[in-house]
């Protein structure tokens, strides 16, 4: 048996990247814990001689997401930075404004965004407003796609948090007469270490800072920052996702009976809104793989110009998704965070294809190409007799 051979990180690609971390053998192992891989296979090998034909189909995947350094894209010929920029804007009252280049739409940006700041500065959520999309409003950002928001835009929001919590400081300090450094930040307040009733909260800190009555010697009033974030290297979210299928002869049709998808994002700001990104990636990655195909005939034109010719997924067709999760952050950004937007379409047809071709091996055939309809598989199976399971 070949020694085993662990990849150290970073680790250099023959081909240029480099990725940031990875443990892939503990999600890989994950999945085939979670789905029950050993007795599928026991299953499938009974059903088989019973003439029933289920299916096993592994997808790994590693991404590349958080699109940058610029200085990497600028000597691939982009005309553009892939920094991202924010403005944290803190008014009288502790309210909090964020800016941020990063434009949401659907991913849940406002929520995700403000669960960060408002756990870095102590606030309550209500008390966080994040303004995207604004081109009249925003400094300037270069956007959201290739799961760039939170390794990137985020990580901007967080840069200029900082810089907002270290002027917040420093005026704190001011007022209570003792070094910033003797100064600790706990759930909106700043308190003189081993004394800590005495504090100023961040509200009345705020309040100094515009009120400007008694600042620091050559301080500015106001409390605000800007950052921009451009990062030293891509961030690498991986994964293995499993789909199970059983596979009828007789029509073609493919039944999806499970689908286990076990992904690593870094740590998760919000759970909820990556199994929600993930489902709906997964969603789409089996809609190509069975379903969905544009069509032409002999002149080009397009056929399959309406749902009625152009098949989309239903309820029926999904079974309930399975999820696990492993947590490598990234050493790249302030969070650790890794992106996940794409996952679920990446791993997902890979899966479904493998697992129909899995169970379509006793019958010989070796390829097909996407979508596996069921029309296309009952024509490869026509004149095809199952022989037994090498």
């Amino acid at each position: 048996m070949p020694k085993r051979r662990y990849l150290t990180f970073p680790y250099a690609t023959p081909v240029a990247l480099v990725y940031d971390s990875g443990n892939y053998e503990e999600a890989f192992q994950k999945a085939l814990e979670l789905v029950g891989y050993w007795n599928l296979r026991k299953e499938q090998a009974e059903l088989r001689a019973k003439g029933r034909y289920l299916g096993i189909g592994l997808s790994c995947y590693i991404e590349a997401c958080g699109l940058a350094p610029s200085k990497v894209v600028g000597q691939l010929g982009a005309q553009a930075g892939l920094w991202e920029s924010a403005l944290v804007r803190v008014a009288p009252t502790g309210k909090v404004e964020v800016y941020t280049g990063s434009h949401s739409h659907g991913q849940g940006h406002e929520t995700a965004f403000s669960q960060v700041v408002a756990d870095l500065l102590g606030v309550s959520l209500e008390d966080v407003e994040i303004v995207h999309g604004d081109t009249g409003r925003i400094p300037f950002g270069m956007g959201t796609y290739g799961s760039r928001s939170a390794p990137v835009g985020l990580s901007a929001v967080v840069r200029a948090v900082e810089k907002v919590l270290d002027k917040a400081r420093r005026i704190a300090a001011h007022l209570l007469e003792v070094a910033p450094e003797d100064l600790e930040y706990r759930e909106g307040r700043f308190e003189v270490k081993g004394v800590p009733g005495k504090a100023k909260g961040f509200q009345e800190v705020a309040l100094q800072a515009y009120l400007a009555h008694n600042l620091p010697e050559g301080m500015e009033p106001g409390l605000e920052a800007t950052a921009f974030f451009d990062p030293s290297n891509f961030v690498f979210p991986f994964g293995t996702h499993v789909a199970v299928v059983e596979v009828f002869p007789e029509t073609g049709e493919v039944k999806l009976l499970r689908y286990v998808a076990v992904d690593d994002c870094g740590p998760q700001i919000n759970p909820l809104l990556v199994k929600g990104q993930v489902e709906g990636g997964v969603v789409q990655g089996i809609a190509q793989a069975l379903l969905e195909e544009g069509v032409y005939d002999e002149n080009g034109q397009l056929l399959t110009t309406s749902y009625m010719e152009y098949a989309m997924p239903r309820a029926a067709h999904i079974p309930r998704i399975e999820h696990g999760h492993t947590v490598t952050p990234s050493p790249v950004n302030p969070l650790g965070v890794k992106g996940i937007g794409e996952a679920g379409t990446i791993a997902a047809a890979q899966a479904v294809v493998n697992a129909v071709m899995d169970a379509l091996r006793p019958f010989g055939v070796r390829h097909l190409d996407m979508p596996l309809t069921p029309e296309k598989i009952w024509r490869a199976l026509r004149d095809r007799v199952p022989v037994a399971a090498d």
